[in-house]
């Protein structure tokens, strides 16, 4: 019979309890050393020229890289709506996720042209100043995050540019160039100065992506088991028109991207009234279907599924039915996927992707435009 005694409560207790004091004895010996503060640059992109005063891709998205928020000033400037989520959401301390706000991010720096209504922002976000041009923000600044909301990018290489050649970190709003060819000298100069790039669309970081991810990465046998990925339909609600397919046709198309990768060979693009259809074809695949404009899902915003051999995962971006704790989910996590670049700079998306997305959308307009014929993404990607 061993002779050994098993340890009691009050023993253990006791002997935990001389651990935590030695421990907290020898932290206050050696406190850690203070985490590093990224400074952060905001760029707020322009529409032809004329500025976005209250860019929601600056203000929404990129708040979450800043720890104070004065409200008064975004009840004043923002629109009813939005002020709500910001004291509902964004700043409520029920929806922190255990991370808000990131005790290592800080924006520093602002910057537009036309430089119109950036005093908001600065009242807005205490502690931001004003850069008056890109090169005085880029020597101030660790990171760079260009927001544009409705823009077609055609001026974000001007933008971000000197980030790039300075090699920092940057998040560059979708759509990352106004053209295929314009988006490929953004990754080329990215790549040349090995400055780490970061773009896509908010629906690549939705809790049901997530998800969907996680399934089709799954090793899991047996009656779990989903199977390979055979198909997704991507659907975005709202009115299509040929102008908003280059904005927001971006992100049902980032969702089949997100999804079934790089490789997409082929678009056919259909479109009648508000609503438009694009068949997007591969060599060694299924194809997927995109719908923007699509009528039955008002209300929702997109809808996702994803066609496994044996089970079909469908979401919104909802989580438990409320919409906005699942907008403010999905643009944490892109905030939180742009700080851990900076942190460890290593690119979250290929650059190949990025690319296909610019190319995809390029290539149904010009299949609309030729009697929605077949188009290969070769006739509308840049001749190396």
């Amino acid at each position: 019979m061993s002779s050994s005694v098993l340890p009691t409560r009050r023993g253990l207790l006791t002997t935990a309890g001389a651990l935590t004091l030695a421990t907290a004895a020898n932290a206050a010996d050696s406190p850690p050393a203070a985490p590093r503060v990224y400074r952060i640059g905001v760029i707020s992109a322009s529409i032809d020229g004329k500025p976005q005063i209250t860019n929601g891709h600056t203000w929404h998205f990129a708040q979450y890289l800043h720890p104070e928020v004065n409200l008064a000033a975004i009840r004043k400037f923002l629109d009813p709506g939005s002020a709500r989520m910001f004291e509902t959401y964004l700043r409520s301390p029920r929806y922190t996720f255990d991370q808000l706000p990131f005790p290592d991010t800080r924006i520093t720096h602002v910057y537009a042209n036309p430089a119109d209504g950036l005093d908001r922002y600065t009242q807005a976000f205490p502690g931001v100043r004003i850069a008056k041009t890109m090169d005085e923000l880029v020597k101030e600044v660790d990171a760079v995050w260009l927001g544009d909301a409705s823009g077609r990018g055609n001026d974000h290489y001007e933008l971000l540019a000197p980030a790039l050649r300075r090699g920092l970190p940057c998040f560059c709003d979708k759509p990352i160039g106004g053209t295929v060819a314009e988006t490929q000298r953004i990754l080329d100069l990215a790549t040349k100065h090995k400055a780490p790039l970061m773009s896509a669309s908010i629906f690549r970081y939705q809790f049901g992506m997530e998800h969907a991810l996680r399934l089709r990465d799954s090793t899991e046998v047996g009656p779990q088991q989903v199977g390979s990925l055979q198909f997704v339909l991507a659907s975005m609600a709202g009115g299509y028109s040929p102008a908003g397919w280059f904005i927001y046709g971006q992100h049902p198309i980032w969702s089949v991207v997100t999804l079934c990768g790089a490789g997409a060979e082929a678009v056919t693009m259909y479109a009648r009234e508000n609503t438009a259809h694009a068949l997007i074809t591969y060599k060694d695949r299924m194809p997927a279907e995109v719908w923007y404009g699509r009528p039955d899902i008002v209300g929702q915003y997109n809808h996702i599924t994803a066609y496994f051999a044996r089970r079909t995962y469908a979401w919104t971006p909802a989580i438990e039915g409320d919409f906005w704790y699942g907008h403010h989910y999905e643009m944490y996590r892109m905030a939180h996927t742009f700080r851990e670049m900076i942190r460890t700079r290593r690119e979250p998306v290929p650059h190949r992707e990025i690319l296909e997305v610019t190319a995809i959308v390029h290539a149904g307009a010009k299949s609309l435009e030729e009697k929605n014929r077949r188009v290969l993404l070769e006739e509308v990607m840049p001749k190396r």
